[in-house]
């Protein structure tokens, strides 16, 4: 506790000898009266609660009903993001802390201390100023840019162990390392922190409220890390703000972990808001999960590289298919609704793919430069061909495409796969040109498959990462990858955007050297690009190389710092 804090205790009638008055010295220039830690209130749903989670939460801020908005406009809820400005254009996007809004909370050891499994860790406790920057790339004169506070434990938590209910919750589609996740929240809880009480909610989000949950143990999660998908269930949709809060103030709930997507994530942060609008001692950490690697800022998402692994079975078997025949085209769909990074990425991978397709680069069939020209240029050279292309590619060119939705709110595809194939046919039956496809679609195979030993470490260590920051306080955050640091990240920074392939990177470029394949682009597509690419290089501060996140304020006080 701060050394300018004391307490004086009564022995008053009326009050119970147990409370004390914490007086701050001059300096903070404020009293506050603690109430006893064994007085309870009553409120007509809960009962009698322990007064920690309401008495002492600070009033919501003011509002004026309008979503307080940064970064051009994007929504952060009813709370403005933490930002801090540092010297020489250094800006901390910090996250939410109990203390925030509940600013008397008492402070504890932490338990690793006497671990001792740490025991010979150089430095047990990781600095309370130590960030992460968002790009590591920059000239000399360039601004520090954005930063994020670095994950890891905390020499001081704001959870005393006996008192911490934790629960876990999955939501979405399945992903592979779901069940690694849920392994290690639940070890660290047990082995590091010594908490003993962990829920599993059953089902996804509705399971708050409309489903049981299952106690989670090291005994219960022990082997789950062997199996694909998750020992929770999952769903889309079902988020109900007030039932789900309303069931975990009933539970007595105090830590929750969410694992999902960026819809998911979204869900998090009303909860989040929620719980803070209520002032509960409530911390929500979410742990971002998508196989498509469609989630900003982080380097990756936990799945990926098991997905881009497991894709090169498919890939193998179209190639093996093709080779095989005469005129053969094997034409594999792999997963990427609005981002190609497991379809760019296993194609490199491979070697054996001709042709890659994805969302981000449009692509057109007859003609010039079109689709079917290339097809019948490689198979006229080679023999066979290996097509690959990302779900969400091609959509705008499928004439029954509807605009319906799933429980998430995500857009239902048509199946690119199934049409391009029948396309491909059509086009070589009219130019009276024999050909062999095969279709491959292993979608569900590799979701469901157990994550491989990459991403296994990985998922314990967002796990861990995610459990430090719970018990250190930190609160309306994502534990994710940022050049290749742990980090803790607002949840407006992962919802704000998806992650996309930029097709003029130099990523892309590798891959259509791989490949050599055309572009598929026409030219006043291709000079729409890059004058898009100019003008946001145009708009970013002297020196950025990359677009760093920065609010257009904070950029033009990163600026003036520079200067100065």
């Amino acid at each position: 506790m701060d050394s300018s804090i004391f307490s004086l205790h009564h022995s008053s009638p009326l009050i119970p000898s147990s409370s004390s008055i914490s007086l701050r010295s001059p300096a903070c220039c404020s009293a506050s009266l603690s109430p006893p830690s064994n007085f309870s209130f009553f409120t007509p749903r809960l009962g009698f609660a322990p007064v920690s989670r309401r008495l002492m939460a600070a009033p919501p801020p003011a509002s004026d009903g309008k979503a307080a908005t940064t970064n051009g406009g994007v929504g952060h809820g009813l709370f403005k993001p933490k930002i801090v400005n540092g010297d020489y254009g250094y800006v901390l996007e910090d996250v939410p802390h109990l203390t925030d809004y509940l600013p008397h909370l008492p402070t504890h050891s932490n338990p690793l201390q006497d671990n001792p499994a740490y025991s010979v860790v150089k430095q047990y406790f990781v600095d309370v100023d130590d960030t992460v920057p968002q790009r590591i790339v920059v000239h000399k004169d360039s601004p520090r840019g954005t930063h994020f506070r670095r994950a890891g434990p905390r020499q001081k938590v704001y959870f005393d162990s006996d008192e911490v209910n934790a629960c876990i919750v999955t939501c979405g589609g399945l992903c592979p390392g779901l069940n690694t996740v849920i392994r290690e929240i639940v070890s660290t809880l047990y082995s590091m922190y010594g908490v003993k009480k962990v829920l599993g909610i059953d089902g996804g989000y509705r399971g708050f409220y409309a489903r049981n949950t299952i106690n989670l143990t090291p005994k219960v999660v022990n082997d789950i890390h062997k199996r694909g998908g998750t020992i929770l269930g999952t769903s889309r949709g079902g988020h109900d703000t007030k039932k789900i809060v309303d069931s975990i103030e009933d539970r007595g709930i105090n830590q929750v972990y969410i694992i999902g997507g960026d819809g998911t994530q979204k869900g998090a942060s009303v909860i989040y808001e929620e719980v803070r609008r209520r002032g509960l001692k409530v911390a929500v950490a979410g742990i971002p999960k998508t196989i498509d690697n469609d989630i900003p800022v982080i380097d990756k998402s936990f799945g990926f590289d098991t997905a881009v692994e497991e894709a090169q079975r498919a890939i193998n078997a179209a190639h093996v298919e093709a080779e095989s025949a005469e005129n053969g085209i094997g034409l594999v769909k792999l997963m990427g609704r609005y981002s190609g990074f497991i379809a760019m990425y296993a194609t490199l991978a491979s070697r054996d793919v001709d042709c890659c397709l994805i969302p981000e680069s449009p692509f057109y069939l007859k003609g010039e430069g079109g689709l079917f020209e290339f097809v019948e240029k490689r198979l006229k050279e080679s023999g066979h061909m290996v097509i690959v292309v990302a779900e969400g590619a091609g959509q705008e060119l499928l004439s029954e495409s509807k605009s319906m939705t799933d429980a998430s709110g995500n857009k239902l595809l048509q199946d690119v796969g199934l049409w391009l194939s029948q396309n491909i046919k059509d086009h070589m039956k009219a130019q009276k040109m024999s050909i062999n496809l095969k279709y491959i679609d292993p979608t569900y195979m590799i979701r469901a498959i157990p994550s491989n030993a990459s991403d296994n470490v990985y998922c314990t260590l967002l796990a861990q990462s995610c459990v430090h920051g719970a018990m250190a306080g930190y609160t309306g955050f994502t534990s994710g990858l940022v050049n290749g640091r742990q980090t803790y990240i607002p949840f407006y920074r992962i919802i704000e955007k998806q992650n996309k392939v930029i097709i003029t990177d130099r990523m892309w470029a590798r891959l259509l050297s791989s490949t050599n394949q055309p572009s598929f682009m026409c030219p006043k597509l291709v000079a729409e690009k890059k004058k898009e690419m100019q003008t946001k290089t145009e708009a970013q501060p002297s020196g950025q190389l990359m677009d760093d996140g920065n609010t257009g304020a904070d950029k033009k006080a990163a600026n003036k710092e520079v200067k100065a």
